[in-house]
């Protein structure tokens, strides 16, 4: 997440390493339902970890309140930093949906048997293909006879942000915040799958070598079934579609399953594993300081570059060889910078919680 949103040169980007302008899926889309994907994992293990140890429900549950509100204040925070004008003060982000997944999938993993969990992911899943394909928005009408399915302006998620919030607190006064109101839905499915996902390596009924193979044939399962999807209801990572689910969140099962038997077969450890823990044992604070970080840059004006970002990029010699190339190198710098005091917070076995 951290590379991708800080571009040295963001119009010369890789399009790999830019979101799709609407339909499709490129790399940088896959980043976020990642995200949230291993915050349903760690779910299902820290939660059965906490009951075990006679934690009550409602003791969880308060402390599921109390962390969505912390994590949507500091969303909240990062949106209005460094101005603080609250009246452009954008009301949805990233953080924001992070808080609402956690606490919607919190109490749903909480109160709810898997059995559950398995019908709100379905119906969450299916019941926003509906809404998105079937409800007719006003003023444009009914998608695929009226209008295009996923139609920029005219799906219902576009309608209802243009509707709920207004223009002064969207994602860049545009005409819809990606994300927004009603993508919150399919969003939390994808922490419910997450969730599903951790409860399967829990069971003690497998084998290890059956938990891999049951990732694997999910992975696979999933994917394809998106990618069939994707003709009649587009991947959209900007609306958070339901094939979209799916897609991302096959390749996660996939891309966890890789992990999980590298590290089980101890073909990756030790120092091999130490730029992936220092991150990920803090994650929240490495994402916190590099949005703060990279707003402070591009907000400190520099005459002749514009900003203090603009002349820190140019700074890097044109040697190294084509625009997008050399704004790969800055993002990869950036990287670097944010991981330091994660790594210094990790070798003094440091954690931050909310």
């Amino acid at each position: 997440m951290i590379l991708v949103n800080n571009a040295g040169d963001g119009d010369a980007s890789y399009k790999q390493l830019r979101h799709s302008v609407w339909n499709g899926c490129t790399l940088t889309d896959l980043v976020f339902p990642l995200f949230l994907f291993i915050m349903g994992v760690s779910l299902a293990i820290s939660f059965e970890s906490r009951l075990a140890k006679g934690a009550t429900r409602g003791r969880i549950a308060k402390q599921i309140f109390r962390r969505s509100a912390i994590i949507i204040l500091l969303g909240l925070f990062i949106n209005a930093f460094p101005a603080f004008h609250l009246g452009t003060l954008r009301y949805f982000g990233v953080m924001q949906r992070i808080g609402l997944c956690y606490f919607f999938a919190g109490l749903a993993l909480l109160y709810l048997r898997p059995r559950g969990v398995v019908v709100l992911t379905v119906c969450s899943v299916i019941g926003y293909w509906l809404l998105l394909t079937k409800v007719p928005v006003p003023g444009f009408g009914h998608p695929g006879i009226d209008i295009p399915v996923l139609d920029p302006q005219g799906n219902l998620a576009s309608y209802l942000d243009r509707l709920c919030i207004p223009a002064a607190h969207r994602y860049r006064s545009s005409f819809y915040d990606p994300e927004g109101i009603l993508s919150t839905i399919s969003s939390v499915a994808t922490t419910c799958l997450g969730i599903l996902t951790g409860l399967w390596i829990l069971r003690r009924d497998l084998s290890a070598m059956q938990k891999l193979l049951g990732m694997i044939v999910a992975a696979v399962l999933l994917t394809s079934a998106a990618l069939l999807w994707n003709g009649a209801f587009p991947l959209n990572k900007r609306l958070w579609t339901s094939s979209y689910v799916l897609f991302t969140a096959g390749i996660s099962v996939g891309l966890l399953a890789l992990f999980q038997w590298l590290i089980d077969q101890k073909r990756l450890r030790g120092k091999a594993l130490e730029p992936i823990l220092a991150f990920g044992t803090n994650a929240l604070t490495a994402y916190l300081f590099s949005e703060v970080l990279g707003i402070a840059l591009g907000s400190i004006p520099l005459p002749g570059y514009g900003t203090l970002q603009r002349f820190l990029y140019f700074l890097l010699p044109t040697a190294l060889g084509p625009a997008p190339f050399r704004s790969l190198v800055w993002s990869i710098l950036f990287v670097v910078v944010c991981w330091l005091p994660v790594y210094y917070l990790r070798r003094r076995g440091l954690i931050v919680k909310l």
